[in-house]
């Protein structure tokens, strides 16, 4: 039986969020949206498409970075409102050109930088 996207839940724009894991590490890499398209591309083609709210368009990563998120597995979270996604990473799975989009540590006396990007 095929996995039938519409027995997620959406918010309101139709989108849920995805947080991408490197399936060999464990690593957090990044988290995205998704809607019922995307998580059907994504689970037909293997590479981890998005919807991307600031351009209103697909967005498979590493399409153009050459930085591609190939699925291993897909889960859904106990409520049905996330996605979690692992990933076989390629490059770095941020926009900064870091491996992870959680490069900054938040305390009470401010904020630290963890990682430089990767050359």
């Amino acid at each position: 039986m095929a996995f039938d996207p519409s027995s997620l839940t959406f918010n309101a724009d139709g989108l849920l969020p995805c947080i991408a894991q490197d399936a060999a590490s464990g690593e957090i890499l990044m988290l995205a949206w998704m809607n019922a398209e995307a998580v059907a591309q994504t689970l037909e083609t293997g590479r981890v498409t998005y919807w991307s709210r600031s351009r209103q368009a697909f967005w498979i990563k590493g399409e153009t970075s050459g930085h591609i998120q190939k699925l291993i597995e897909l889960r859904v979270d106990c409520d049905r409102d996330c996605l979690l996604a692992l990933v076989d990473q390629t490059g770095p799975a941020c926009h900064t050109n870091r491996r992870s989009c959680f490069y900054t540590k938040v305390e009470t006396t401010g904020e630290t930088i963890l990682t430089k990007p990767m050359v």
